[in-house]
């Protein structure tokens, strides 16, 4: 029987899918300045939603976005190849690596440097498998190699990360002020 979604979960995953919605590549809502938040979405899902259902429809509202802004938003297929799953396990580390955030750190100034050490290592994996999968599996790039794919990985990697990093913070901002504004209505009463 489905566990009942608590109202704080859904108001969670309901800004999780709008930050989809709106950094997600280059269709209707896409805003150009806000970096992409999707691998970060991952995370964050992973930390406050531990439901694999809430993963799948995560999954699947981003294969959905990606469908339309193809099919009816002019956006370029190039991406889109055999290696297109390779996001499935780009995502699903991402996703694991905050629900074991989530069961093996407290929050306190010295879990920012295990938080960030989680982080980089997940990110890290994830481009692996994302940017790997798409040069050596997605058929763009005539016999591809090791030596060929490591400049692209430092060139593009530390951009991802960034986005990354951007939205991470932005959620443990949230995370300390929302944790403080419910201690001190708790204190109040």
């Amino acid at each position: 029987m489905p566990r009942n979604i608590s109202t704080q979960s859904l108001a969670i995953a309901l800004v999780i899918a709008l930050m989809v919605i709106v950094t997600r590549g280059h269709h209707f809502a896409s805003i150009d300045f806000l970096p992409s938040a999707s691998y970060a979405a991952f995370f964050i899902a992973g930390y406050y939603l531990r439901s694999t259902l809430l993963f799948v429809a995560l999954l699947a509202l981003c294969a959905g976005l990606d469908m339309a802004a193809v099919t009816w938003g002019g956006v370029s297929n190039f991406c889109v190849t055999p290696a297109y799953g390779f996001l499935l396990p780009a995502y699903g580390t991402m996703w694991l690596a905050g629900r074991w955030t989530s069961d093996n750190t407290q929050w306190a100034l010295s879990s920012l440097f295990k938080l960030t050490g989680i982080v980089v290592v997940a990110s890290a994996i994830a481009e692996l498998f994302s940017s790997g999968g798409f040069y050596f599996f997605g058929g763009r790039y005539t016999d591809p190699t090791i030596a060929e794919f490591l400049p692209r990985l430092v060139k593009y990697f530390p951009k991802q990360l960034e986005a990354i990093a951007f939205w991470v913070v932005a959620a443990l901002i949230a995370h300390v002020v929302f944790g403080l504004a419910k201690r001190s209505v708790h204190e109040k009463v």
